[in-house]
């Protein structure tokens, strides 16, 4: 039987329990599943993409699952999926705006590769309304975002903030 691969991408720009959590769910539902950190060039990252992706494998390594891999990448995603050998692409929805974008670039990534299928999970409802760029918003105004991410991810953040003097 061909091992069934599956790919999660995302920026990452940091890792949140609501990434932590499709990444447990999506992992129980492939043979393998292979984390994207690629860069958004509609998005300015907190983070490097070596860091985001040094990041991930830290937080991946704790949850001490064998079938879970971290890769960077800066290709269409439809591209990646295919050179990791990938016959699912796994997303996370928030709600119905995620929905809608995600709805749309699950069309367009048909139309380059229809041999990928698309799969949503919902974010479990305490997780729902994290978002990466609220999380990096909440710290640059000093608030605590221990409820968002896992302590190293916390530190990571703040330190980041405290260099660059905002």
């Amino acid at each position: 039987m061909k091992e069934r691969i599956g790919v999660y991408p995302g920026t990452f720009d940091p890792i949140t329990l609501g990434h932590m959590d499709i990444i447990t769910r999506g992992a129980k539902l492939v043979d393998r599943l292979i984390i994207g950190v690629t860069t958004n060039i509609a998005k300015s990252p907190m983070f490097s993409d070596d860091e985001r992706i040094a990041m991930v494998k830290r937080e991946i390594a704790a949850l001490g699952s064998s079938n879970i891999e971290v890769v960077g990448f800066n290709s269409l995603l439809m591209d990646f999926a295919d050179a990791q050998g990938a016959g699912v692409i796994l997303r996370g929805i928030r709600g119905v705006t995620d929905f809608e974008y995600e709805y749309q670039l699950t069309g367009m990534n048909r139309q380059l590769n229809d041999r990928v299928e698309t799969i949503f999970l919902m974010a479990d409802v305490s997780l729902q309304p994290i978002a990466s760029r609220l999380v990096k918003e909440i710290a640059l105004y000093g608030g605590d975002i221990s409820k968002f991410v896992t302590p190293a991810v916390r530190d990571d953040v703040v330190a980041r903030i405290a260099a660059s003097g905002k």
